[in-house]
């Protein structure tokens, strides 16, 4: 198979230019917009396109590069922050950036990767994140989906008070997710056949992208910390191994709810128990608190490790995979209709994948 020389995901995807829609497309065709932080997200995301279109002039001083494609009736610019830059400022720019060359994008989605926040073994399904699964901003209470726990005041104890609220994402998104949630009560979510049809299709993505098996995913006690210098828990005490039940298969699980965001890595077990406790935060990033005051968009991270100091990167990719597919299923429920009303309001909407 082929790959880009500008990058590194596949680049045998088809390309509409044999008809004569797909090569009567401009930038204001394009009404969703879809964000990573890392190339291997990107990867997972260009490959779960219907079709692939071809590049678009952009707007004078716009760094991005995208990747233009088709995922049901929807027409979809990607678009990756720039190697070794993460963040909520790299990605603010990223979207302003995005909006200057697209001007109709409507429709934002955050896709990618993160760390979860697991609760100890229970029997109940929503507290039961594992690897490989999806965790997608939902708002709560006292939140909109997002919640930049790096702002805010610390008291006594080291106890975290928000000291304000971010932005929800749009309505549309919103009552497509409350859908896929009744939609997945009846029937099974489609990511695992849309990943199995991803790695059919591209043979180099196979080794990489596949799941890594359930024996891989081990949850330590949040006090218990990594041995320094080792690359992987072959060493670790597996005395601290939490025992929870074992699943029936691989299948990824979807989780909804709150999102941490901040501009630094979540790397300490008894702090995301803390804030998982305090503030029910399912899940740690870095990117999508930068966006939702600008550009309000759907978060949705697989989950690659437990935010604690045992996290590496062999989940990585599958975990962006699973995300992928979760942004393709939505995409595929929501009506395009949906997105030309949203064009219409006076207020940006912006769906980000990361």
């Amino acid at each position: 198979m082929q790959v880009d020389a500008a990058s590194d995901f596949p680049a045998a995807l088809p390309t509409l230019c044999d008809d004569f829609e797909a090569c009567s497309l401009t930038n204001s065709t394009f009404t969703v917009g879809w964000i990573c932080a890392l190339a291997i997200e990107l990867t997972a995301s260009v490959a779960m396109l219907d079709e692939r279109f071809p590049s678009l002039p952009q707007s004078l001083g716009d760094s991005n590069t995208y990747t233009l494609g088709r995922i049901g009736d929807h027409n979809v610019v990607l678009a990756c922050l720039p190697a070794g830059t993460t963040g909520t400022n790299a990605a603010a720019t990223a979207a302003t950036n995005m909006m200057r060359s697209f001007p109709n994008i409507r429709f934002g989605l955050m896709v990618g990767i993160g760390g979860g926040a697991p609760a100890k073994p229970s029997n109940n399904p929503r507290d039961d994140i594992r690897l490989g699964d999806v965790v997608v901003s939902c708002p709560t209470v006292d939140s909109g989906g997002v919640l930049q726990y790096d702002f805010g005041k610390t008291m006594s104890e080291g106890k975290f008070v928000q000291t304000g609220v971010l932005n929800k994402t749009s309505l549309a998104l919103r009552t497509g997710v409350s859908a896929l949630r009744a939609h997945h009560g009846m029937e099974d979510s489609q990511i695992p056949q849309f990943i199995a049809s991803i790695l059919q299709s591209n043979e180099k993505m196979r080794e990489e992208f596949s799941h890594p098996g359930l024996e891989h995913d081990q949850l330590f006690r949040e006090d218990y910390n990594h041995i320094e210098g080792q690359s992987s828990c072959d060493t670790c005490d597996k005395e601290f191994l939490l025992v929870r039940k074992p699943r029936a298969d691989t299948h990824p699980v979807v989780h909804y709810g709150l999102i941490g965001s901040a501009n630094q890595v979540m790397k300490h077990g008894i702090t995301r128990e803390r804030l998982r406790q305090e503030k029910g935060i399912l899940c740690f990033e870095m990117e999508a608190a930068g966006l939702m005051d600008i550009l309000p968009c759907l978060v949705i991270r697989g989950i690659c490790d437990y935010a604690d100091s045992h996290k590496n990167k062999s989940w990585q990719p599958y975990a962006a995979a699973a995300a992928a597919a979760y942004a393709k299923e939505i995409l595929w429920l929501i009506p395009a209709v949906e997105v030309a009303s949203i064009a219409l309001s006076a207020t940006t909407k912006l769906v980000c994948v990361s």
